[in-house]
C-alpha cells in the first residue's frame, strides 16, 4: 500500500511539470466565504472635494469731484463725504507739498477701503501730470505720475488776401501759432500797413500729441515770410546755452530793438502828418505818431526793454504811459482804457501794459503811438531804419546753426516751390477760362 501510494504522488508530480501548471486555483472557481462574513459592496470612485470660497466684497468706486471756482480742500473733501482730520492727514503729506495747489477744471478723486475710510485720494492736474496719496501704517504717502507728448511735424502756406489772421484760420492754423508768427516777425513786419495781398508765408511747426489726439501747439520751426517782393525767414535755434530764439538764415536776431506795431491791431486808422487837422478841436495840429484803431481792451504791448517814467492820466492824453528805452529813445502810449504799469517799473518787449481805450481826446477806441529819439519825435513807421541793428549769433556758434538750419531751409524751399507752382496753375485755369 505504501509502494502503490508513493509511486501515485510521483506520477502526479511528473505530469505537472510536464504541463506547466501552478497549484493556484482557477480564477473561475468560487473562493469559500466564512458563514457570518458580510457581503463585499462594489465601490464608486468618488469625485474630489470642493471647497466654495466666498468672493471678496468690492471695493466701492472712486468718487470724483471737479475743482470749482472758490473751492478749497475743505470743501472738496466734504462734499465727497469726508472729514476735515482726512484733509489734515492727506494734505500734510511730503511735508504739506500735496494738494498745496488746486485749479478750477481739476479733478480729485477718493477711494474708500472696505470699511469705508478713505484709503486713497487722486489729484489729476492735468492730462499729463497726476499725484496719487495712499494710506499706509504711517500715514499717507504719494507718488506723481507724469507722462511726455509726442511731437510731430507739421507745415503750412499762407496766401494773405486781407489779413494775417484769416490767412492762416484758411490754412487751418490755431490762433496761437497765428501770433506766434506775428511775433515773430514784429520786429521787420508792421501787420496793420506791411502786409498785401498776395503776400505769401510757409511753416513749418510742430503739434503735442498725447493718446493719437492733438493736444497741444508746439513751436514754429522755421518760417517764411514774403513781403512785397522781399523775403524775410526766420528759424528757432537754441545756442549753446540753452537759449532758444529766432534768427533769419545769416544768423540775425529776428528780436528787433522795437517792434514795428506795439499792439494787436484790426486796422490802422491814422498815420504820421504833421499837419494834420485834428478830429475834434478842428486845427491843424501836428499828429505826431500813428494811430492804431482796434476794439476796446485789445491789448498794448510795450515796443521794447525801458522803464516806465510816467503813467498817469491827462485830459488830452487820456491814460497814458510813457517809457524810457536807454538814454536815446522814448515810446508814447495815449487814450488807453486801463493801465496794467506804474512809474518806475522795469517793462520788457511785449509786456503787456495796458489796453486800448477811448479815454481824453479821443473819437473811438484807437492807441495812439509816438516814438521819440533824444527828445524829437519821428515817424514810427520809418524810425526803424535807422534804429541799431540787432544782435548776430557768435562766430563760434554759426557753424552749429548752419548745419542745424539746414534741414528746414530746404522744407521752407519746398513749400515755396510747391506754393509758386500751385499759384501758377490757379492763374493759369483762371486765364484759360
Amino acid at each position: 500500500m505504501v509502494c502503490l501510494a508513493l509511486l501515485g504522488l510521483i506520477m502526479l508530480v511528473m505530469a505537472r511539470e510536464n504541463t506547466g501548471t501552478e497549484t493556484t486555483a482557477s480564477s473561475d472557481i468560487p473562493t469559500p466565504v466564512a458563514a457570518d462574513a458580510e457581503p463585499q459592496v462594489a465601490m464608486q470612485p468618488q469625485p474630489p472635494e470642493t471647497t466654495t470660497v466666498a468672493p471678496e466684497p468690492a471695493l466701492p468706486p472712486w468718487h470724483e469731484e471737479k475743482v470749482r471756482e472758490g473751492d478749497n480742500l475743505s470743501l472738496i473733501f466734504a462734499r465727497a463725504g469726508f472729514t476735515d482730520r482726512d484733509v489734515y492727514e492727506v494734505s500734510r503729506t511730503d511735508g504739506g507739498r500735496g494738494l498745496r495747489k488746486i485749479y478750477p477744471g481739476q479733478t480729485i478723486a477718493f477711494l474708500m477701503d472696505a470699511e469705508g475710510k478713505l484709503d486713497k485720494v487722486r489729484h489729476v492736474e492735468s492730462p499729463l501730470r497726476g499725484t496719487v496719496f495712499s494710506r499706509t501704517e504711517a500715514g499717507f504717502t504719494s507718488a506723481v505720475t507724469e507722462r511726455q507728448t509726442e511731437l510731430r511735424q507739421q507745415s503750412a502756406t499762407l496766401r494773405i488776401d486781407s489779413s494775417l489772421f484769416l490767412a492762416g484760420q484758411r490754412a487751418g492754423l490755431s490762433s496761437r501759432i497765428i501770433m506766434d508768427l506775428a511775433d515773430i516777425f514784429g520786429g521787420v513786419i508792421d501787420f496793420a500797413l506791411d502786409p498785401r495781398v498776395g503776400d505769401t508765408i510757409e511753416l513749418v511747426f510742430e503739434e503735442q500729441w498725447l493718446d493719437d489726439e492733438k493736444y497741444a501747439d508746439g513751436d514754429v520751426i522755421a518760417a517764411a515770410f514774403t513781403n512785397r517782393g522781399a523775403t524775410y525767414d526766420a528759424f528757432r535755434y537754441t545756442d549753446t546755452h540753452g537759449d532758444m530764439s529766432y534768427y533769419n538764415r545769416e544768423g540775425v536776431s529776428m528780436r528787433k530793438a522795437f517792434l514795428k506795431a506795439p499792439l494787436d491791431f484790426t486796422r490802422v486808422s491814422s498815420n504820421f502828418n504833421p499837419n494834420r487837422l485834428h478830429p475834434i478841436h478842428k486845427t491843424r495840429r501836428p499828429h505826431r505818431g500813428t494811430d492804431y484803431a482796434a476794439p476796446r481792451g485789445t491789448p498794448v504791448y510795450a515796443a521794447g526793454d525801458g522803464r516806465v517814467i510816467e503813467a498817469g492820466y491827462t485830459r488830452p492824453n487820456g491814460n497814458y504811459v510813457f517809457i524810457q528805452h536807454g538814454e536815446t529813445y522814448k515810446t508814447h502810449y495815449l487814450h488807453l482804457h486801463k493801465r496794467y504799469v506804474k512809474n518806475g517799473q522795469r517793462v520788457t518787449q511785449g509786456e503787456i501794459i495796458g489796453t486800448v481805450g477811448s479815454t481824453g481826446s479821443a473819437t473811438g477806441p484807437h492807441l495812439h503811438y509816438e516814438f521819440l529819439v533824444n527828445g524829437v519825435h519821428r515817424n514810427p513807421r520809418q524810425v526803424h531804419k535807422s534804429l541799431p541793428k540787432a544782435k548776430s549769433l557768435p562766430a563760434s556758434e554759426l557753424p552749429r546753426f548752419r548745419s542745424q538750419v539746414q534741414t528746414p531751409l530746404q522744407q521752407l524751399a519746398a513749400l515755396g516751390r510747391d506754393n509758386r507752382l500751385a499759384m501758377n496753375q490757379a492763374t493759369g485755369s483762371a486765364g484759360g477760362e
